[in-house]
């Protein structure tokens, strides 16, 4: 059977088998959430006013599907560039830091403050932002194909070519405006006042050193092309013009 299928096949199956078993884990925490003895899916979870499902387990349904959704179209996109690292789960120490001090905010305001954690408004615009910054994110890396990478290229393939279409029309670099308001809208999701402020500083710095390292790549591989893209259309972060060009 090996013999019979062809390298992109095998690339695909592994993204299967390696797929299925973070879905089957993601399946018991999340698909079935615990309430009143009752069962509720992970829509409904999402859909359910904050008073019947609690702004944390809002928070752990939206990042279990962030990150399996970032290895799922990662399968579809560019199988061969697939890993366990597509899921971004070990994307950084200081990513993982960011979201244990989440936790650590959010218990400690709870036991501290519980007023705090009840506003119903603030909660929901957190989970807009959060809906909207990954349908963004997602959209940007199905419209990409296999032209997206989570890592900066310094090579240009044969088949990569410069979109401008779809969200890239809108946007630069809309699947990192995706992110920078997922980001943040976790935060406001769970009314954590501190990381709020201290994910939107972070992400910021992050992304503009990003966008101007990306930038004179892609500068390189398309020249003229890329700056003339660049001119018509913003990049999408606030206050981010991406990398300076001397004329």
């Amino acid at each position: 059977m090996v013999h019979i299928l062809s390298h992109s096949g095998l690339l695909l199956l592994r993204a299967g088998v390696q797929g299925l078993s973070y879905a089957y884990l993601t399946a018991l925490v999340f698909l079935h959430i615990s309430r009143e003895g009752k069962r509720v899916s992970l829509p409904r979870a999402l859909l359910t006013p904050v008073p019947s499902v609690p702004s944390p387990r809002r928070y752990m349904c939206s990042l279990s599907l962030f990150h399996y959704s970032e290895y799922l179209v990662t399968a579809i996109n560019n199988p061969r560039s697939l890993s366990l690292d597509s899921f971004l789960l070990n994307h950084s120490f200081e990513y993982n830091l960011a979201a244990l001090s989440s936790w650590v905010e959010f218990t400690l305001e709870k036991l501290l403050f519980p007023e705090l954690k009840q506003i119903t408004w603030l909660s929901t615009v957190g989970l807009l932002m959060v809906v909207f910054g990954d349908c963004l994110r997602k959209a940007a890396m199905l419209t990409a194909g296999s032209n997206f990478n989570h890592i900066v290229q310094n090579e240009k393939s044969d088949t990569h070519t410069l979109v401008t279409s779809g969200v890239y029309g809108w946007f630069r670099h809309p699947s990192y405006v995706g992110w920078f308001y997922w980001s943040i809208g976790t935060q406001v999701l769970l009314c954590n006042p501190i990381c709020m402020v201290g994910y939107a500083l972070v992400s910021w710095r992050f992304f503009r050193e990003r966008v101007e390292e990306e930038e004179i790549t892609l500068i390189h591989f398309f020249g003229e092309e890329y700056l003339e893209y660049k001119r018509k259309v913003p990049s999408g972060l606030p206050f981010i013009k991406g990398v300076k060009v001397e004329l």
